[in-house]
Formats: C-alpha cells, sequence, structure tokens
C-alpha cells in the first residue's frame, strides 16, 4: 500500500487538514482509492484505534475520531477513515477493505512507518513553534510554502534543500454557511450585523484577520485552546456574551461548528461557520500524477 505522508515541522496551525482534502479529493477524481489514516488528536479512539468511514458510511461521532478527521469525512464521503496513534495497523485496516493508497495525516514525525512520498507545509517568514529543527526538512520530498514569500528566502530554501521540491499555495475563503442548514450566506449580509466570534484552533489570530479581510469587525472574539470539545460551561459562556452585547449573529470556523451544530442553544441563534479551501499549483498536482502512474 502506497503512503503519502502531509506534515509539518511546526506546533499546528499550517493548514494540512485543507490539504489532505484537497490531495484525497484529487485522488478520488482520478480513479483511486485513498483512505486517511489519522493518530485521531484527542479523540476517544486515539490510543485504541478505530473506523471513522468505511468509504459509505460515517460510523462514529466526532468525540471518537477528533475533530480534523471527522472534518475530512463530512467533506469527503468517499474516503476511508481510519483513527489510532497505530498507524501501521490502520494501514493494514485500510488495506483489508480494499483503499490502495494511505494519505497519513501529520506524518512527518511518525518515521517508524515508510512513506513513498513525504509533503511538508513550510512557510518561513512564519515566527512560530517547530517540533523539529528546520534542518529536518531535508527528509520532505515536497515543500508547500504560502505565497508572498520573499523571493530571496524562497531561493535560500531551494539552494539548502535541493532535494525539495518547492510549490507554493494560497489560503481561499470558500464563504460562510448557515450552522444549521448549512447554507451559505453572503458575507455582505454579515458585515451588517453585530458579530460575535470564537474558535478553537491553533492560530486564532488568523481566523480573526481573514473575518476583517471579509469587512466583518467582531464586537467580541473569544479565544479557546486547539481542539476544544466545547464543555456546557463554555457553551453557555458564549450564548451568555452572545446576549450580553445584544449581537445579530455567532462566527466561528468549521473545525468549532461540527462540535456545536446539534446543540440547542445554537438552534435559536443565527449561527455561521466560514470554510476555507487551498489553492496549489498545478505543477504539484502533475508531480502528483507522475508518482501515481509508478505506484498503483
Amino acid at each position: 500500500m502506497s503512503v503519502i505522508s502531509v506534515g509539518s515541522i511546526a506546533f499546528g496551525g499550517t493548514e494540512k487538514t485543507p490539504l489532505v482534502i484537497n490531495l484525497i479529493t484529487y485522488l478520488i477524481k482520478h480513479g483511486f482509492k485513498p483512505a486517511l489514516i489519522s493518530r485521531g488528536y484527542k479523540g476517544r479512539w486515539e490510543k485504541s484505534g478505530g473506523i471513522l468511514s468505511d468509504g459509505k458510511n460515517i460510523l462514529a461521532p466526532w468525540e471518537d475520531s477528533g475533530d480534523e478527521p471527522f472534518m475530512v469525512a463530512q467533506s469527503i464521503p468517499q474516503a476511508g477513515i481510519f483513527i489510532g496513534k497505530n498507524r501501521l495497523l490502520s494501514c493494514q485496516k485500510a488495506k483489508s477493505l480494499g483503499f490502495e493508497l494511505a494519505v497519513l495525516d501529520d506524518g512527518f514525525q511518525h518515521r517508524r512507518l515508510h512513506r513513498d512520498l513525504d509533503i511538508v507545509l513550510y512557510t518561513p517568514a512564519e515566527k512560530i513553534a517547530f517540533r523539529e529543527p528546520v534542518s529536518s526538512l531535508k527528509r520532505a520530498n515536497i515543500l508547500l510554502m504560502k505565497k508572498g514569500v520573499d523571493p530571496q528566502r524562497k531561493k535560500r530554501i531551494r539552494e539548502r534543500f535541493p532535494e525539495s521540491t518547492v510549490f507554493e499555495y494560497s489560503v481561499k475563503n470558500k464563504g460562510f454557511f448557515k450552522l444549521a442548514e448549512k447554507r451559505r450566506e453572503p458575507g455582505e449580509k454579515l458585515k451588517r450585523k453585530k458579530v460575535l466570534a470564537f474558535c478553537g484552533i491553533a492560530r486564532p489570530e488568523r481566523f480573526l484577520s481573514t473575518l476583517h479581510e471579509e469587512g466583518i469587525k467582531p464586537s467580541f472574539f473569544f479565544k479557546f485552546p486547539d481542539h476544544h470539545p466545547y464543555p456546557k460551561s463554555s457553551l453557555e459562556k458564549i450564548t451568555e456574551k452572545y446576549k450580553e452585547i445584544n449581537a445579530e449573529a455567532i462566527i466561528t470556523t468549521e473545525k468549532d461548528a461540527l462540535k456545536i451544530i446539534h446543540n440547542n442553544s445554537f438552534k435559536k441563534i443565527p449561527a455561521y461557520y466560514l470554510k476555507i479551501d487551498l489553492e496549489v499549483e498545478d505543477k504539484f498536482y502533475a508531480r502528483i500524477s507522475n508518482l501515481l502512474q509508478n505506484w498503483v
């Protein structure tokens, strides 16, 4: 079974999940049967393992799998999604169910499992904590950098890691969607509303910055820890503040939305989530296509 690893040397917030969604969608579109192999960070299955999706049905709630694998399952119903710290066992399960390619989520540091391709998202201008030194990028086959990096800095990266092919990507907003109905809402409409925003992601300032770029200036912004499970106390804090400031709408991220969508408190409030996507240069997918011809 061929393995593609998507990873980073940074702690969170590097757009790995949108890339995984794009990559798996591409593989399915071109006739392959891929499976996501994820640790399921902070999910109930992280240690024990489990199958979130068999490529036909979602078999468990997000609390079992963790939030990010569940987001992938909702976005791509045809993908198999296997959870657990034992990535080798997950690959074996996937293969036994007929999946032919494994996409290893956040796999750059999981070196015990062989991979045929290591894709690493890395933007040198960003000042964030690293899990391992920049020199470790020499293990990467492909480096994905966000557009806008200084050309000289990009040149130095290419010279330092000549074995890695460098491609560029950009983050694109796919719009705001109403929580209960998953219906797209015009951003212009939300600009005119008094908004409370919140998120539980690794880099909340990015979400707030994106809202500002869309012309939305939240009257209040809650920041929760990454992978926050939203217990009753957190939900009460949000709804109480919503009433206190006389807000007209709530906005959060897609990852956070899946954890509150069934809560009764948010069925009575105009609540929306922002969906993002990655736009990767065509040469990246041409490289993937060439590799696939030799693997499967």
